[in-house]
């Protein structure tokens, strides 16, 4: 018996250690082009475009000097602080309209809540660019044409169901008990809702916030039409270095780097509720 445990043991270690290294092959595949853009953006344009590239060539900061306007060019600050405005405002729209969805969808669910969750999933099926025209023409109409707040509502309209569909399954393991309790206490539905579900559900509130930001962040298709040059977002302006004169590829690497950063910086800090967020749930 003890021999059949320890063959069990060995072959459950070399089971672990071969898909630990599979895991970590994945890991370097995917890190691999963030690495040599990281890389890329270090070196000047002819380094840069030599082929084939060349590890060894001296590192400058010329392309981040010309990202930030140094050598004349047009200033990012701008479109980040339209990015940042955006991304944060249709974010903070998102969670205060899903959250009071998903409670009722799933801590006192309606009538046929699966098909309204359906239906709300549904509404991403619909090709951005089907709805691109129609929207155009309203905002000329209504005078929204190169607005920011256009894109929060927009942002805020396109984040909502995904937001609604993954706290709907964070609050059904908010224990029920908890907001009777509030209830019989006389707390009323936004009290229980900020002061009793959300910290409970705070890990999978963090990972739906990161989520819609990043989509909010790295929209590209609505920004490149309906703005201009007053609320043009960071992905548009990261467009502009595509000129009739070339790519300038270390200048690219390093914006885009730059515009990635913020992103990055959000999955870092929240990398915990963010774990715990998408496990939430996983397991009756």
């Amino acid at each position: 018996m003890s021999s059949t445990t320890a063959t069990s043991a060995r072959r459950t270690g070399r089971s672990g250690l071969g898909l630990g290294l599979v895991a970590w092959l994945a890991g370097i595949v995917f890190f691999l082009p963030i690495a040599w853009m990281v890389l890329t953006s270090f070196h000047s344009e002819a380094d840069a475009a030599t082929n084939p590239p060349s590890f060894a060539a001296p590192l400058t900061l010329d392309g981040y000097r010309e990202f930030f306007g140094a050598a004349g060019g047009a200033s990012p600050w701008p479109a980040l602080i339209n990015s940042t405005v955006a991304s944060l405002a249709s974010t903070l729209f998102v969670l205060v309209l899903a959250l009071p969805a998903a409670y009722a969808l799933s801590i006192r669910p309606v009538k046929k809540w699966t098909d309204v969750l359906f239906f709300f999933l549904s509404t991403k099926m619909l090709p951005a660019v089907a709805g691109l025209l129609p929207l155009y023409l309203f905002a000329k109409n209504a005078g929204l044409l190169d607005n920011i707040w256009l894109l929060v509502v927009l942002y805020t309209s396109m984040n909502l169901p995904i937001a609604v569909w993954m706290m709907q399954s964070f609050l059904a393991e908010v224990p029920v008990a908890v907001i009777e309790a509030a209830r019989v206490d006389g707390a009323p539905l936004p009290v229980i809702l900020a002061r009793v579900v959300a910290p409970i559900a705070l890990p999978g509130i963090a990972a739906t916030s990161l989520i819609c930001f990043i989509f909010s962040w790295n929209e590209l298709l609505f920004a490149r039409v309906l703005t201009g040059v007053v609320a043009e977002t960071a992905p548009v302006f990261l467009t502009g270095f595509i000129t009739s004169q070339g790519l300038f590829l270390a200048k690219v690497c390093a914006a885009s780097l730059v515009v990635s950063l913020p992103v990055l910086a959000a999955g870092f800090a929240a990398q915990d509720k963010l774990v715990q967020g998408l496990s939430l749930g996983a397991v009756k």
